[in-house]
């Protein structure tokens, strides 16, 4: 294979793994909470030998995600709760906990808070949050605290991370290294964090890398035609 068809592949696969990042944002554009992936290209250089040129060709590196928060969205709902500013909710899956900035919240049947996929949400401190089926209107403060009837029932855990943060799925993320806890958060009830897609980027982008992946292809179709003519012509000699 020439170097020309290796280079040309390489640069190929990276644009349309990042025409499928792209694809996710479009389609998670309102899923609450979710965070925009952005490719990260990076170039590799290879010796030919001797003093022939070096070969250069780019490839995927990895993808990244943007943090700017997303505009807030007011639902009215009791167990509606978004962060202003940094932090993060912090559920327990089966996977272990994760961190979340989606907060559309609900009560299971036993009182407990959970998320929308049924996840268990972690008070301050680690435990859990237990509501009594008696329990009247529903407030809860900027610092996090849930109280109802005058009776303070706990504060929701928002966390910041220590280190790296991955993402887990397209809401939830994992902190290896680490969280600690915010004392003093900032959270608005009745409210959720939208995604901070912006639809009408994400489609300028996804037509730009649709000519460059266009632009490859014909690369690719020249240096065939080109092959198959050499062949042709050491043949007929």
């Amino acid at each position: 294979m020439s170097n020309a068809i290796t280079a040309a592949l390489a640069r190929q696969q990276g644009l349309m793994q990042e025409m499928q990042m792209v694809a996710n944002n479009l389609a998670n554009s309102s899923t609450t909470g979710y965070k925009s992936d952005r490719a990260i290209f990076a170039e590799m250089v290879v010796s030919a030998g001797g003093d022939a040129a070096s070969l250069s060709m780019g490839a995927l590196g990895g993808h990244a995600f943007a943090l700017e928060q997303g505009a807030l969205r007011f639902t009215g709902g009791q167990f509606d709760f978004a962060i202003q500013g940094e932090g993060y909710f912090v559920v327990d899956t089966p996977q272990g906990e994760r961190l979340s900035r989606a907060g559309h919240f609900q009560l299971n049947a036993e009182g407990r808070l959970i998320d929308a996929h049924g996840n268990t949400v972690k008070a301050a401190g680690g435990n859990e949050i237990t509501i009594p089926g008696t329990a009247g209107q529903i407030h809860v403060g900027n610092d996090g605290t849930i109280s109802a009837d005058g009776d303070i029932l706990g504060r929701i855990g928002v966390v910041t991370v220590e280190g790296e943060l991955r993402r887990d799925s397209n809401t939830y993320f994992s902190a290896p290294e680490g969280y600690a806890e915010i004392e003093e958060p900032v959270i608005v009830q009745g409210a959720l964090e939208q995604s901070n897609v912006s639809p009408v980027l994400e489609v300028a982008r996804m037509i730009e890398v649709q000519r460059a992946y266009e632009a490859g292809q014909t690369v690719l179709e020249r240096e065939d035609q080109r092959i198959s003519q050499l062949i042709t012509a050491l043949r007929e000699q």
